[in-house]
């Protein structure tokens, strides 16, 4: 009987990012299976053109009925089914879809319910990387590996689509070019838009020749007047030419560098093998160690235990992220 597998991850973009190691180490493992994997319309696009998936089912939580799911899901008759994280909607999803053996994490009263099995995260001692507590669920149905690489896939056409786009909005195609995404969409601590321009001034002092693209939704018309106002020609805005989350990935892949807080897109740019340096929080469920960019590419600078102790709360709800990370650590590492 073949193996019929669905991986479920219904959150956000660096959420789904961590589930794609996943997909491929169970291709890998069973090779004739069919692999499907189910997220929200959003994230979706991070599993287009996967290798290694037979089917991206999209639970748009806002369109979508609940019924027309389970029905969907249950066209596809999988015998084996990964919450990866609990979700009480994706739980009784699949078991009214008839999905077999049902692993999640956890004991959710849900996930008691409909007769789930669960991985332990065991409190997140010791902590470890989100995509390798991912990996647990896989390893359940036998998948053995360390091999926690992210993954995202574009055809030639998409990466001249994502060459137009840059054109388009004033970049030269042979230039070095940088990202400075300045949103973290609330997801984690953040500097301060002024902190950014400061940033961006540096990086100018010492790349005066690289163009510098700001590709945030979340920008402040006051942040956008002040770069306006500096009349430099090698800053650019790419936020209004994002209609999707995949025309983000297409910029993504055409550029070489990409900074930014602990976020989606950084996990997008490592996933696509471009250079990475992301800004991140000490506590624990927000640190490098657990939520940091993968990859060889990769710089994670994190706030040391030592000014999160002297600067932040005890209960860490009081944070002095913004003057955590100097901008020195980051101009020395585009250097």
């Amino acid at each position: 009987m073949q193996k019929r597998i669905l991986v479920v991850r219904t959150d956000k973009v660096g959420d789904v990012v961590m589930i794609t190691p996943v997909i491929r180490e169970l291709r890998k493992k069973f090779p004739d299976s069919f692999i499907g994997a189910m997220t929200n319309e959003n994230s979706s696009d991070i599993l287009i053109g996967n290798p290694h998936l037979d089917v991206i089912i999209k639970d748009n939580m806002k369109k979508d009925t609940f019924g027309k799911v389970v029905k969907e899901l249950r066209s596809f008759k999988f015998t084996d089914g990964l919450l990866m994280m609990p979700t009480e909607r994706a739980a009784y999803q699949m078991f009214l879809a008839g999905v077999g053996k049902r692993i999640g994490v956890g004991r959710k009263l849900y996930e008691v319910i409909t007769f789930m099995k669960s991985v332990s995260r065991n409190k997140y001692i010791p902590l470890r990387h989100e995509a390798d507590y991912c990996m647990d669920l896989a390893r359940k149905l036998g998948v053995v590996t360390d091999d926690l690489t992210p993954e995202i896939f574009l055809s030639d056409e998409e990466i001249a689509e994502g060459e137009v786009i840059l054109k388009d909005i004033g970049c030269k195609p042979d230039s070095e070019k940088i990202i400075v995404h300045t949103g973290s969409g609330n997801s984690s601590r953040n500097w301060s838009e002024e902190k950014y321009l400061l940033l961006l001034k540096n990086i100018i002092s010492i790349k005066p020749e690289t163009e510098i693209i700001l590709s945030a939704k979340e920008m402040t018309k006051a942040f956008r007047d002040k770069i306006i106002e500096m009349k430099y020609d090698k800053i650019f805005f790419a936020d209004k030419s994002i209609h999707r989350l995949r025309d983000l990935i297409k910029i993504i892949a055409n550029t070489d560098l990409l900074i930014a807080p602990s976020t989606g897109p950084l996990h997008l740019a490592s996933a696509l093998n471009i250079k990475t340096i992301g800004l991140y929080c000490h506590r624990p469920m927000n640190c490098a160690k657990h939520w940091g960019a993968l990859g060889n590419n990769a710089v994670n600078l994190e706030v040391s235990e030592e000014k999160c102790e002297l600067n932040c709360s005890s209960d860490k709800e009081i944070c002095n992220f913004e003057n955590g990370i100097e901008i020195s650590e980051v101009i020395m590492n585009i250097n």
